[in-house]
């Protein structure tokens, strides 16, 4: 039902830009147990449904949210997690064995998000890389026994920083994302070079963002997807929206293709096959 007020035509333009339900798009990079959305997440995933998206990964940040995370896609056919500590919860208790027992559920389809984060001062950027490369080798230790995920990596202002220890983890360079990319087109490059792949929010749709729009444009096909990061970083037109919901990022994908230059229901497939073939989703998810 529509709210009080607003038409069906008129919830479906805020949520997700139009009448959208023949498309079913995958929202890689979301928080579902953040403020804003928990608190009413069976609507928020009904509403995001409507305007044609299909598929969710809700991001953990600590090893308490890795395990809230996992109930939530428990209960969700259409939804999935990851297990990870974000670099400004490096300062906060982890608990290891939940990381891992997380990991191991078939609904977690990726570690993180980990990474550096130089935009704030605290945690200190001694203790984010510590916790950083602790992640990385408990990683690889649990990919040799044989739990093999994709890292979802968090990069505020720390491409030159991070690039490196992410290459010295030995984990493949294609198996990481930068999520939420907001940096500069060398950044964007040398992140290429590595190997990794590239999302994006809603900052590309900003207007004073023209530096991310190219980077978008820049990205190879087969290695750029979209996300919401809901509640956070509405895009245009809802920009000043808030909470922003996954249905969001149907705005995003659009703008994303007009700046590439290609019909929205061609790069809708692409994305959508890339997040299938990125975090080992079922065929069935997405077109």
């Amino acid at each position: 039902m529509a709210p009080k007020g607003q038409s069906a035509d008129e919830r479906e333009t805020a949520i997700g830009g139009g009448a959208l339900k023949s498309y079913n798009m995958i929202d890689t990079h979301c928080h579902l147990l953040y403020d804003g959305i928990r608190e009413r997440l069976d609507a928020v995933l009904a509403e995001a449904r409507s305007v044609g998206v299909g598929g969710f990964i809700t991001i953990a940040t600590t090893s308490a949210d890795a395990v809230a995370g996992l109930a939530v896609a428990d209960r969700h056919p259409d939804v999935w997690c990851t297990s990870g500590i974000h670099p400004l919860h490096a300062a906060d208790p982890i608990d290891w064995d939940h990381l891992r027992r997380a990991a191991m559920h078939p609904k977690c389809v990726a570690w993180g998000e980990l990474g550096l984060d130089n935009h704030y001062p605290t945690p200190d950027a001694a203790l984010q890389r510590s916790v950083l490369e602790e992640q990385l080798a408990r990683i690889n230790g649990w990919r040799a026994e044989g739990i093999d995920k994709p890292v979802v990596i968090h990069c505020r202002r720390a491409v030159r920083d991070l690039v490196p220890v992410l290459r010295a983890s030995a984990l493949p360079p294609e198996r990481f994302v930068f999520h939420c990319f907001t940096e500069t087109q060398d950044d964007a490059r040398a992140v290429l070079d590595f190997g990794a792949w590239i999302s994006f929010t809603g900052v590309v749709t900003f207007r004073n963002a023209t530096e991310v729009a190219e980077c978008a444009r820049l990205v190879p096909a087969d290695r750029i997807m979209c996300e919401t990061d809901a509640p956070f970083i509405s895009p245009e037109p809802v920009r000043s929206r808030k909470p922003c919901l996954p249905g969001y990022v149907m705005h995003t994908g659009r703008h994303v293709a007009m700046l590439r230059g290609v019909p929205f229901e061609e790069f809708e497939r692409i994305i959508d096959a890339n997040a299938r073939r990125f975090f080992g989703l079922p065929e069935g998810t997405g077109r």
